[in-house]
């Protein structure tokens, strides 16, 4: 299997490249600023893109869904309930994704947004802004809530096995992976905290909105495209 992280620096965001020995490929979170090293990074691995996912509905960057899907023929995809009616497919919880020799099975977490997913293929959990290496995405707005994402991050990923690793969409810090076990343990916000305790952390995080909020999520709506 074929892996690259990608990092975008005005965002913060984490973008992955993965293919199958057979040179089928998806891509994950991408940012439409770095299309074009997307697909010279294609180009110079001798991969098809099949797939572009994103894991939720972004408020801090453009997706570069839809233009990836214009160079390349690629399916977009996204979960059935953010409502954007840019995708070509629209997932739900325990769906799977399957691109040559390899499947990526769906989990619904929503919290940090009503339709955030994480893709999990083999031991490589790709958790969007669900789960953060030692934090999680914010819940203050886009319909977030505290309580799901303590019950998406308690009941569903944490049941995991340890070893699985956690790639997700922001680090702030230089960080770019963890696991299940290490944010078990350390995961300042989460970890060993009562709901009650959880959402008391996240009601008073006090973050500035996002600089591209009223651009970027009426664009990833569509998949991307300014409306």
């Amino acid at each position: 299997m074929i892996f690259r992280q990608m990092f975008d620096p005005e965002s913060s965001t984490l973008t992955y490249l993965l293919a199958d020995d057979h040179g089928n490929a998806v891509i994950i979170d991408p940012v439409l600023e770095h299309v074009e090293s997307y697909l010279s990074l294609l180009k110079s691995l001798g991969l098809t893109l099949r797939m572009v996912l994103d894991t939720h509905v972004h408020a801090d960057h453009i997706t570069g869904s839809q233009t990836l899907k214009q160079y390349t023929s690629a399916t977009t995809v996204i979960a059935q309930s953010c409502g954007a009616p840019g995708y070509d497919r629209l997932l739900n919880d325990g769906d799977t994704l399957a691109f040559g020799s390899e499947t990526i099975r769906v989990i619904a977490t929503p919290g940090h947004t009503p339709g955030s997913l994480c893709y999990l293929l083999r031991d490589r959990l790709f958790t969007g802004d669900t789960l953060m290496i030692n934090a999680c995405g914010r819940t203050d707005f886009q319909q977030g809530s505290a309580v799901s994402m303590y019950h998406s991050i308690t009941e569903k990923l944490f049941t995991l096995p340890d070893e699985t690793l956690v790639y997700p969409a922001h680090d702030y810090k230089g960080r770019r992976v963890s696991s299940i076990g290490e944010e078990k343990v350390l995961n300042t916000r989460i970890a060993g905290k009562s709901e009650a305790e959880f959402v008391a952390i996240m009601d008073n995080l006090n973050l500035a909105t996002p600089k591209r909020i009223h651009e970027a999520v009426p664009a990833n709506l569509l998949g991307g495209i300014r409306p």
